[in-house]
């Protein structure tokens, strides 16, 4: 018989995200780093928490699979240990940190924003775009949060599509660079650059100077969307988590740009959440299209099927879908230029 637990499971959605968001903030899954088990006792010590709380935090935690019992105590499970311990590769906790301090508040007004189709975490009154503002910590902990979600999901992307084949990526709005990052690590004979904006490009370069990759990642300042062309001299062209920040007119002259940027055989990979073609699903990507109307203009979430579409109105011919499973994208659609 059908009953309501599905909608009170929805109702808790937001007590686990902030068991998560307050584990990562007290440091408690770092701490906890090389399989060290934690008691009650220390744990309130530690946090100086009664133990009370503490033992609420290590038991709703343990809930969602972040610790695991261990004796008397507890420790990291293997998903904490990898992605919430800072100082791994695919560290996850920046996009915790960001989405607690930054979005989950404006998000309490969503209906304001379906109402008036408009951005709740800026002003497009008083501001050119969400990266036009005087905050510079802000900002900060925006780029740490996307390199955060796009390191691993540049790991499964590369494990899905062979970028083995191309030798010179052009990564379009590519952040502090985690892409390039991940597939350069890979493959010896690709080159990559990164086309963002001036500020974007310093925080690059920081982060390639980092791995040792300044020989072979590169900048580019721009505005891929205000600038007349793109870079030319790449034979792939990357759009990752970029196209759901748009409306679709805007999508399809940036696509053009790629067309004319990519030599004969040249691609583009377009990395997103997609929606199933009827648009009824997956929950990861129907519930960033909400966030984009709580962070864009015009930005949505779309399906592999409109950027078929679009891709072959752009000139790209043997478009194919493919899927993986990582936190800023379920699949890739790629396109060629005959």
């Amino acid at each position: 018989m059908i009953n309501p637990s599905p909608l009170m499971r929805l109702v808790a959605g937001v007590w686990g995200f902030k068991t998560l968001a307050v584990g990562v903030e007290f440091g408690l899954f770092t701490r906890l780093a090389g399989g060290r088990t934690i008691t009650l006792a220390e744990a309130a010590a530690e946090f100086g928490l009664d133990e009370r709380p503490a033992d609420l935090l290590l038991a709703a935690s343990a809930s969602l699979g972040l610790l695991e019992r261990a004796g008397d105590g507890y420790r990291n499970t293997e998903l904490a240990e990898q992605f919430l311990v800072e100082g791994r590769p695919y560290y996850f906790g920046a996009q915790v940190r960001y989405s607690d301090l930054r979005t989950y508040l404006p998000w309490h007004r969503i209906a304001d924003a379906l109402r008036t189709n408009r951005p709740l975490t800026w002003d497009p009154q008083a501001q050119q775009s969400l990266f036009d503002t005087v905050d510079p910590e802000m900002l900060a902990q925006f780029w740490d949060a996307m390199f955060s979600t796009s390191s691993f999901t540049a790991r499964a992307l590369a494990d899905t599509y062979d970028f083995g084949a191309h030798t010179r990526l052009l990564d379009v709005g590519g952040g502090a660079g985690a892409f390039p990052i991940e597939f350069c690590r890979r493959l010896p004979q690709l080159r990559a650059t990164i086309l963002d904006l001036p500020h974007v490009c310093a925080k690059a370069q920081e982060r390639i100077a980092a791995d040792g990759l300044t020989d072979r990642i590169g900048t580019v300042a721009g505005d891929f969307l205000a600038d007349p062309a793109l870079p030319e001299g790449h034979d792939v062209v990357l759009l990752s988590m970029i196209l759901h920040d748009w409306d679709e007119p805007t999508n399809r002259a940036l696509l053009a740009k790629c067309h004319a940027a990519l030599p004969p055989g040249g691609a583009v990979v377009i990395c997103e959440l997609l929606l199933d073609d009827d648009r009824a699903g997956p929950p990861e990507a129907a519930l960033m299209g909400m966030n984009m109307l709580v962070e864009t203009e015009g930005g949505k979430n779309y399906s592999g099927a409109e950027y078929a579409a679009w891709l072959a109105d752009a000139g790209f011919v043997d478009v194919e879908r493919l899927t993986f499973d990582a936190p800023g994208a379920n699949g890739a659609v790629v396109g060629r230029r005959a």
